[in-house]
């Protein structure tokens, strides 16, 4: 029986499919906003305002206490589009779809699909809990139910509850876990698969990727303190000062400041561990001994229905950078998977191409535009997605540093 002629559906159709399947860390975050940006030709540059969960304050005694909303809201960008070009021939066009799919469509797809991952893997820099000791592989138990105390205490959902990990990690907890307590099929699992798969001390599903990504750490300077007491309820600034050198602060970078403690966003108790912030822009310094750094979470004292510590950083009070000065360290995630958004938005179908096609499945929206080369019979191809991400609600993610 002859072949049929594969389509510009069918084609686009099964690279999503094959898009989907080679996700990791895309797979296992939100897409629940997808709908928001699923319009006609979106573009770069689109923003989507999305409404974070208003907190209050408990009052006690039977006089009402009626409390403004205390609404945040963060914004997602679709910043990002990715493509892939794939040459075809006519006569490809009749082979078997699985068969075209393998030769031609997967080993260009899986590699759009590595790079939409290691996009979104770079939402790390908006996470500000950590866990694991920089420059050390993760290989315990320990370290993965450090990360399941962080999310706990912020009171973090139980469930869905991922965590994606580097090569050398996963190898790491594999070895490190082999046989500890598990049951025979997970035992089973990890020796024939060499990965940790499902339902691991509490976490649904822990994934190898090769696409999480690195952070190297700004230069720290000599003895660095808080310059000035922070006063203001809401504080994103601080100030700060130094004895010496020529730093620059990266964003990612993860500090704590003596005396400031974390609180349980629920009871705004002191969780008893100080308070990790993350440095959210740039700040290089070549002359003088101050600089004023933007940070992550914003400062809201016990007192606040937003709290995020139990006192304002107070001026001389020390501040400790995670890592060593310039390094660069894996930076593993373990997370609900409300922590993270990505939101994919429809590409335009050009006119005056061959043909074009766009297909939208489980909140992936992927086009392909097809032109013809009557000179060598030959289909050019790209392969398009738009997207945006960010982490939403970085309380509820960890970075398990490498």
């Amino acid at each position: 029986m002859a072949n049929s002629i594969l389509t510009i559906d069918m084609i686009t159709r099964k690279s999503l499919e094959i898009l989907e399947n080679n996700l990791v860390i895309s797979r296992n975050v939100n897409r629940q906003y997808d709908d928001s940006f699923a319009v006609e030709g979106a573009k770069i540059g689109s923003t989507l305002r999305i409404r974070l969960p208003d907190r209050a304050l408990v009052t006690d005694g039977a006089a009402l206490q009626v409390q403004d909303d205390n609404e945040q809201y963060t914004t997602l960008t679709v910043s990002s589009q990715k493509h892939i070009g794939v040459n075809f021939t006519s006569a490809e066009l009749t082979m078997q779809l699985d068969d075209f799919a393998e030769r031609v469509l997967k080993p260009r797809v899986s590699q759009l699909a590595s790079s939409v991952d290691a996009d979104v893997a770079t939402a790390y820099k908006g996470i500000y809990n950590s866990v694991g000791t920089p420059g050390t592989t993760p290989a315990t138990s320990f370290v993965l139910l450090q990360a399941q105390q962080k999310l706990n205490e912020f009171a973090t959902p139980m469930n869905p509850r991922y965590a994606t990990v580097n090569p050398a990690a996963n190898a790491g907890l594999v070895e490190g876990l082999k046989g500890l307590f598990n049951p025979t099929g997970t035992i089973s699992r990890q020796f024939k698969n060499g990965m940790m798969g499902e339902g691991v001390l509490g976490i649904d599903e822990i994934n190898m990727s090769q696409s999480i990504v690195q952070h190297t750490t700004g230069v720290t300077p000599t003895a660095p303190i808080v310059a000035t007491t922070v006063t203001a309820q809401g504080s994103t600034s601080l100030a700060i000062s130094f004895t010496s050198g020529s730093p620059t602060f990266k964003i990612g970078d993860v500090f704590t400041i003596a005396g400031v403690f974390a609180v349980n966003p629920q009871t705004r108790q002191t969780t008893g561990s100080l308070q990790q912030f993350v440095v959210t822009a740039d700040v290089s310094v070549s002359s003088g001994t101050t600089a004023t750094l933007s940070i992550s979470p914003a400062i809201y004292t016990s007192t606040n229905a937003l709290a995020t510590v139990n006192s304002f950083p107070a001026a001389n009070a020390v501040l400790t950078f995670l890592g060593g000065s310039a390094t660069a360290y894996p930076q593993n995630l373990i997370y609900h998977k409300d922590a993270i958004t990505l939101a994919t938005a429809d590409l335009l179908l050009p006119q005056g191409v061959d043909m074009a096609s766009r297909q939208v499945h489980n909140g992936i929206s992927l086009r392909i535009v097809r032109q013809y080369d009557i000179n060598n019979d030959r289909m050019p191809c790209r392969i398009d997605v738009l997207y945006g991400f960010n982490a939403i609600r970085p309380v509820t993610a960890v970075r398990l540093w490498g």
